[in-house]
């Protein structure tokens, strides 16, 4: 599993014109599922998520972590982060998982987030959503889960 992670003031999610999703400050999360990802890479990536130290501490160094800080969550599911972009001018998408796999899986981590912290948000699976967010720093992480 690969998350984008990024440090932000506010995110919040939107599809149709409505809010499906917010937070204040905390982390956004785009979250991409590759076909050989499982529960065990699930709990790994959150465990990552969670305890990736990206905000600053009093000396403003960054040593503490989204549960020290206790900020909000918002999780997006984007299967594009799994393109392979090796090749030519357009992404191929067979590194991602199927729509079936990635949806259970990214429901899992939801779920999973859900039950280890709060509060926790999520934009709506496989649908068109706009995303808008204040990066704060900005802040941005590759994380992976193998």
């Amino acid at each position: 599993m690969i998350a984008l992670i990024q440090r932000v003031q506010r995110a919040h999610v939107e599809v149709q014109g409505a809010v499906v999703g917010r937070i204040a400050a905390g982390l956004l999360a785009l979250v991409a599922v590759q076909p050989q990802d499982g529960e065990a890479q699930a709990q790994r990536l959150l465990t990552r998520v969670l305890d990736y130290r990206v905000f600053p501490d009093a000396g403003g160094r960054m040593n503490l972590s989204l549960r020290e800080t206790r900020g909000g969550l918002l999780l997006v599911s984007q299967f594009t982060l799994a393109a392979d972009t090796g090749k030519g001018l357009r992404p191929s998408f067979d590194t991602a998982a199927p729509p079936h796999q990635a949806e259970a899986l990214f429901q899992h981590l939801l779920a999973l987030a859900r039950a280890r912290h709060a509060p926790v948000a999520s934009g709506r699976f496989g649908a068109d959503m706009q995303v808008h967010l204040v990066n704060d720093g900005p802040v941005t992480f590759w994380l992976e889960a193998r």
